[in-house]
């Protein structure tokens, strides 16, 4: 193994920095000066960068305002094509934080910042661990291409899937931003709705002359709760995902307090194990709905906002994990696991294009441990390294073969 990671580390630890000290907010969603500040940053480093800007039309109707993807190609020879995929999106910082949440600000061998453990890091883990395949390239065949993706955050439809889409990249496998202490081979994926319950306003006076939206939504109301508990039982069989998961987000209806409500709006989030069909589950839930919202005059309507599959393995997934748990055990000094996790990442959308895929990065043990998505978001140096060197010597056992 070449000792380049370790020689190079703190040029790594500088481009990470580099790279939260950009906003990269999703929403608003305008990422493309992200991607133009990580494609100069990454170009000093010797990468020919290609830009993949998506149509502002596509961009905005999947609720984003500016994506521009970049693509990284290491060609060593013939040989597979091994695709490494970080998102450069970012949820808003939020309150509570004690430390600049672009400030990349570096303590107590950890860097704070959004983005810092999701999943920004993994940016310079795939990129480093690049650099290290190039400065000893001997005996390696295969390509290694680099996607660096800005809509995670929004369901990855004009990140990876463009992508795939567009016939820009056809790999043969991938590994997507992920734990370093885990390898995670499927995941959850999420259906959100939008519940239109309609009926009549009338006078708080006489009532019974109009349709109570309302009251009929509380009827909505409680058979989704009966079916959230349902669910409670519907376990899955890849450990660390749990069951399937039903929450309703958001309510809003009516304008004055003495007027019957004529229109009420749910939102709901329903999460996937990864033995469901997210179709199915939406056909389901929609007819759930509207035999729940009972009342004369009332109408139901249900719009689908979002729906992402879960990530599930597919076959040949395992020539990826064996190498990845063998280099992590003897960085990381422990066997770490295969399972799965239960939050959803665009990563499904290699897999749902038959490309076998994990999620192994330089993320946090947990998403609780590493505040991602939280105030005081960091990634500690140490797993930084580990990880980046435990993914250029799967890299190099892949291309070596």
């Amino acid at each position: 193994m070449s000792d380049f990671i370790e020689t190079n580390f703190h040029r790594q630890v500088e481009l990470l920095k580099a790279l939260v000290r950009v906003p990269s907010d999703n929403p608003p969603g305008d990422c493309a000066p992200h991607a133009q500040a990580a494609k100069a940053l990454l170009e000093k480093l010797g990468f020919k960068v290609e830009t993949h800007k998506v149509p502002d039309q596509i961009a905005q109707k999947h609720g984003m305002a500016s994506v521009t993807n970049l693509v990284i190609r290491e060609r060593f020879g013939p040989g597979p094509v091994i695709a490494l995929n970080a998102h450069g999106d970012v949820v808003p910082p939020g309150q509570g934080w004690t430390h600049n949440p672009y400030g990349a600000v570096e303590q107590d061998g950890a860097i704070y910042g959004r983005g810092a453990a999701v999943s920004k890091s993994d940016f310079s883990t795939y990129a480093f661990a690049m650099l290290a395949l190039k400065d000893d390239s001997a005996g390696l065949n295969g390509t290694v291409e680099l996607h660096l993706t800005y809509d995670e955050e929004t369901g990855g439809f004009v990140g990876p899937k463009w992508l795939l889409d567009e016939k820009i990249t056809e790999p043969d496998y991938a590994i997507s931003a992920g734990f370093s202490y885990a390898v995670v081979t499927a995941h959850n994926g999420v259906l959100h709705l939008e519940v239109t319950v309609k009926g009549r306003q009338a006078h708080a006076a006489m009532p019974e002359s109009g349709a109570d939206a309302l009251e009929a939504a509380t009827g909505v109301l409680a058979a989704l709760y009966k079916e959230r508990k349902r669910l409670a039982k519907k376990k899955s069989k890849s450990p660390g995902i749990g069951s399937a998961k039903l929450t309703v987000g958001q309510i809003s209806g009516g304008f004055a307090t003495n007027v019957v409500p004529d229109v009420v709006t749910l939102r709901l989030d329903r999460r996937l194990i990864p033995e469901e069909n997210g179709i199915k589950v939406e056909k389901d839930l929609m007819a759930l709905i509207k035999r729940a919202a009972k009342g004369t005059g009332i109408s139901v309507d249900c719009r689908r906002i979002i729906l992402a599959e879960p990530l599930r393995p597919v076959a040949g997934v395992e020539n990826l994990i064996e190498p990845i748990r063998r280099h992590a055990k003897r960085e990381l000094k422990v066997a770490i696991p295969v399972k799965g996790v239960p939050l959803y990442t665009d990563a499904r959308h290699y897999s749902a294009a038959g490309i076998p895929t994990v999620l192994y990065g330089a993320g946090p043990r947990s998403i609780l441990e590493a505040n991602a998505h939280a105030a005081n978001e960091h990634v500690i140096l140490s797993d930084l390294k580990a990880a980046t060197k435990i993914v250029e010597a799967t890299l190099r056992d892949m291309l070596s073969k």
